[in-house]
Formats: C-alpha cells, sequence, structure tokens
C-alpha cells in the first residue's frame, strides 16, 4: 500500500455494522502499549524480556501456574457431544453468556485514555446480539471487579448453553492486560472455565478475544511485487477430555508486538473481527472466519504517524491460539412460535 500513486487518497468499504476497513492515510492510529506512542518508558521494557518470558503467553498460563497434575483427581461432567462428532453441538436452548470488558480510562498513571475502544464496544456487542448471544458490557473495571464478574459467570449453570464467549479491551505488554487499576496474567481469567472448575461447560466451547498489545516491538512489513510463473469408534461411550480442551484466545497481535488501534475507528483487530462476524457468522467456521479476519488485518491497514517517523506505516497481524477440537459454526437458533390468542 505505501507504494501505491494513491497512498493519499483515503480507500474505504463499509460493512454490515457501518465500521470502515482503511489503507492507512488515517493519522489518528495509536497502539494499545501501556505506555504512548513513540515514548521512551516504552522503549526499555523489551529489553527486560528473556526466553522464558514467553512462558507468560496464553499455552504457557494455562500450563505453569497451578493447573498441573499434582495429584490424581477425577472429574465427570456431562457428554454433550458424541465421541467422534465432526462439529460442536450448538443447537442448545441458548447461544450462551458473552462479557464484554471494555477499558478506556485508568487510574495507573502511566496508561493513557483509550480513545475509539467504545467503538470497539459497541460494534463487538451488535455482532454478537446478532450472532444470539447474551451479552454484557462491563466499563473500566477494577481488576477485582474483572475477578468477581468472572467467578459468578463460571459458577453459572451453562448446560442449556452452546459455549461461553469474553472480550477484553485494554492496553497490555507480554503476558499481562491492564485493568483499571492494575495489571493481570489473561490465565487469571481463562482458569475458571476449565473444564475441571466449570464442568458446565466442558466439551463446549470457551472463546477468548483480546484486543491488547503484547509488547512494543514494531512489523515494518515487507512490500509484495507482481511477477510472472511458469506452470510446469463408538460416540456413545463414556471418554474423557483435557481439561485444557476447547479454548480459543485471539490476539489482536502476536506476543511481543504493539496492536494499533484507530481512535475515531476503534482496533484494527476488532474493526475486521466485526466485519466477519457481522457478514459471515453463521456461514463460516470460527477457524476459516478468523483466517479472513488475520487476513483483513494485514493486508487492508498500515498505520499512519508521519510526525512519528519510526511509528509510521507499520503493520499488524492477529495471533490465534486454538485448543477446539471440532469445527465451530454459529448455526441459526430456531425461534419459538408466536403465541396464539
Amino acid at each position: 500500500m505505501a507504494a501505491n500513486s494513491n497512498i493519499n487518497n483515503e480507500i474505504e468499504s463499509t460493512d454490515q455494522v457501518g465500521i470502515r476497513v482503511e489503507a492507512g492515510t488515517n493519522t489518528d492510529d495509536l497502539t494499545d502499549a501501556f505506555g504512548s506512542v513513540g515514548s521512551s518508558n516504552s522503549a526499555s521494557t523489551s529489553t527486560n524480556y528473556n526466553q522464558s518470558s514467553f512462558g507468560s503467553g496464553a499455552i504457557g498460563q494455562l500450563a505453569l501456574n497451578g493447573y498441573g497434575s499434582s495429584g490424581y483427581h477425577k472429574y465427570v461432567a456431562k457428554m454433550v457431544t458424541d465421541r467422534h462428532a465432526a462439529e460442536y453441538n450448538m443447537r442448545h436452548k441458548n447461544r450462551g453468556m458473552a462479557i464484554i470488558f471494555n477499558h478506556e480510562h485508568f487510574t495507573v498513571q502511566s496508561l493513557k485514555a483509550r480513545a475509539g475502544t467504545n467503538v470497539d464496544c459497541e460494534n463487538l456487542s451488535r455482532v454478537l446480539k446478532q450472532l444470539d448471544f447474551d451479552v454484557s458490557v462491563y466499563k473500566d473495571c477494577r481488576y477485582q471487579e474483572i475477578l468477581s464478574t468472572i467467578k459468578y459467570a463460571a459458577a453459572q449453570n451453562h448446560e442449556h448453553n452452546d459455549c461461553i464467549l469474553v472480550a477484553i479491551l485494554s492496553h497490555g505488554e507480554m503476558g499481562h492486560i491492564y485493568a483499571k487499576d492494575t495489571q493481570y496474567k489473561l490465565e487469571n481469567i481463562w482458569s475458571y472455565f476449565t473444564a475441571n472448575h466449570c464442568p458446565t461447560l466442558a466439551g463446549k466451547p470457551k472463546l477468548f478475544f483480546i484486543q491488547a498489545c503484547q509488547g512494543d516491538s514494531l512489523d515494518a512489513g515487507v512490500t509484495m511485487v507482481s511477477g510472472r510463473t511458469e506452470t510446469d469408534g463408538d460416540s456413545s461411550m463414556s471418554y474423557k477430555i483435557p481439561i485444557h480442551a476447547d479454548f480459543l484466545i485471539a490476539y489482536s497481535t502476536i506476543p511481543g508486538f504493539y496492536s494499533w488501534r484507530n481512535t475515531t475507528r476503534g482496533s484494527w483487530f476488532m474493526q475486521s473481527l466485526c466485519a466477519e462476524l457481522a457478514a459471515n457468522g453463521k456461514r463460516l467456521d470460527i477457524l476459516t472466519l478468523l483466517t479472513f479476519v488475520c487476513q483483513r488485518v494485514a493486508v487492508d491497514f498500515e498505520s499512519c504517524t508521519p510526525d512519528t517517523p519510526e511509528m509510521h506505516q507499520q503493520k499488524q497481524i492477529p495471533c490465534i491460539t486454538t485448543m477446539l477440537t471440532r469445527i465451530l459454526l454459529f448455526s441459526d437458533k430456531e425461534k419459538a412460535p408466536a403465541a396464539r390468542n
């Protein structure tokens, strides 16, 4: 896009939820790092991480923070899907809970307000309702408030729900995300929904969408140019599943890198996710859909911060961690018949 002679002409399109996909000519791009764009504080943080720090990512946190097999425990949950079924059972009465933690303002002195996050929250809430989720939005929560909300959700009976979804829109750094008042490990959220802690979600999808930086590295991208090519068991039997099965964690960016957010249109990742969910949420399975989300972010966006040259014309790619064991498709819910007079 940077090489295009029409770079000064903004290219945009409108999707079903009214958000516009841009080609990097809007100068309101910021990152969701814990510091400000181009600040001296953010540059120093990357040197504090060594190779072991990557153990605090999605997989590392699930494995390394007290959820290993220190002893023998027998957990039992109701079978909701045949053993070798290709798709998750999405025919329960309800789609399930969708919890959105939207962070705009912080009491941590180093954290700037996240302009544009309310656009993300509104668009995400809209498309999730279109997919039949029961959506709850929590604004600028402190860590203990987040924890209380998650504990309450995990303690509910999800027997008649297809799945659960949690979205967090905030500042972040490697292995951590920020509440209004402090940082916390992402594992502190999703560990409450493992099969041993929340048995009515065992065997059901548990989806997490994280809009936040995972570091302060930049991706300058690679210019692609066109070139010439030449052509020369028995499903009725009970079975065990791992307690961490059926999770999906979709990060807005890869470990160690910035995540970009437009102050008027919202984050690149949430714009793309909402566009795909609106257009294809009931047509494509979730991993195919997220592949196209990655494509949108990778191809259609580029930072435009000419006043800060080192941040200008940068790229981003989301990171999808999946422990799903079946195809996940948000099929239509049967509508209750109208009451007779």
